[in-house]
């Protein structure tokens, strides 16, 4: 089973026998049988043939319709049960097993965090980006042996102190530093890249879990609300250092932002301009079509691993007796 993820702009989506077929002007694209096919993802204006949506409906493909930066308009998915009884064993897991799969996601933040400033330290070691990457190990190792959620956010936290310094020393281009993270709101262009990848990083799982058919709300770390989907915020950790974070680094010292060009300040803060989310957006679309390897010793495009890891925590869900096993990079 794969995903069709459509990121490229102007496609029309039309039905042949079983194949969808994707093309942008005359020229094809791919072609893919549709009983082969797990969901569709729509990025921006592309559109889809009726007869496309009712053989999608028939073979229970969901579909979904984005923005260009990962925003969930609406999803087109069949009627079909099991969804309120996944739900229901969502709400039915022990304070051990959300405690558990907590321990998980945070060890795998702190582990991914590691190995990110490791390949940067082969580029160019600097002492202060050892010293991170030893303390970073530290916490990992610690995090599996939390007694309580205080103590693995208070873990999660004190390797953010020591990370994103370290991640700030391995900027090599003068215009852009970094010596803490600044959010609500970004404080220098660095913090208005991150917040923006992970914003439109988090839409994109949020939009996955809902056709997984997995409450985003129920989530096992962040506290959860009505307005606030805590999962999808939960599997962001693992996703932040080896996508968004190294995107930065690509698109800072790559130079391929620009301080007096692509970036505004209001409202206190900075913020990605519209010529800056652009560039952003062109390169994270490339970075996740990039292929890589998938766990069937398969390549796949590097959003299949956040399908991936969905249908992990959804496997969690069904036996918590199998612990949950987060996103690693190596």
């Amino acid at each position: 089973m794969r995903s069709l993820f459509i990121s490229q702009p102007g496609c029309q989506l039309s039905l042949d026998q079983e194949m969808a077929v994707v093309k942008q002007g005359d020229m094809v694209l791919q072609r893919v049988q549709i009983p082969l096919l797990e969901q569709i993802l729509v990025f921006g204006t592309s559109q889809l043939s009726t007869q496309l949506i009712r053989a999608c409906l028939r073979q229970e493909v969901p579909i979904a319709y984005l923005s260009r930066m990962g925003y969930c308009y609406g999803r087109v998915v069949p009627i079909q049960q099991g969804y309120r009884q996944l739900v229901r064993r969502q709400q039915q897991l022990q304070a051990e097993e959300l405690l558990g799969a907590a321990r998980q996601i945070v060890r795998a933040k702190l582990r991914n965090s590691r190995v990110l400033l490791m390949r940067q330290q082969r580029r160019k070691p600097l002492e202060a980006v050892a010293a991170a990457i030893q303390v970073l190990e530290y916490l990992a190792e610690q995090a599996l042996g939390a007694g309580s959620l205080s103590q693995v956010m208070g873990l999660e936290g004190a390797g953010a102190a020591s990370y994103f310094p370290a991640l700030g020393g391995c900027i090599s281009n003068p215009d852009f530093s970094l010596t803490d993270r600044s959010r609500r709101p970004p404080g220098n262009p660095v913090n208005a890249v991150l917040s923006f990848g992970y914003q439109v990083l988090w839409n994109c799982l949020l939009t996955l879990l809902e056709i997984q058919g997995i409450d985003p709300y129920y989530g096992c770390l962040h506290q959860g609300s009505e307005r606030h989907p805590a999962l999808a915020s939960d599997l962001l950790e693992e996703f932040r250092p080896g996508i968004v974070d190294s995107l930065m680094l690509q698109l800072v010292n790559g130079r391929v932002l620009k301080v007096g060009e692509d970036f505004e300040y209001r409202q206190g803060g900075c913020f990605l301009g519209e010529g800056g989310r652009k560039k952003y957006l062109q390169a994270f679309v490339q970075r996740m079509e990039e292929s890589v390897a998938s766990s069937e010793d398969d390549r796949e495009p590097r959003w299949h691993l956040l399908t991936q890891q969905i249908k992990a925590y959804k496997q969690f869900v069904y036996d918590p007796t199998l612990a949950y096993r987060p996103h690693l990079i190596r």
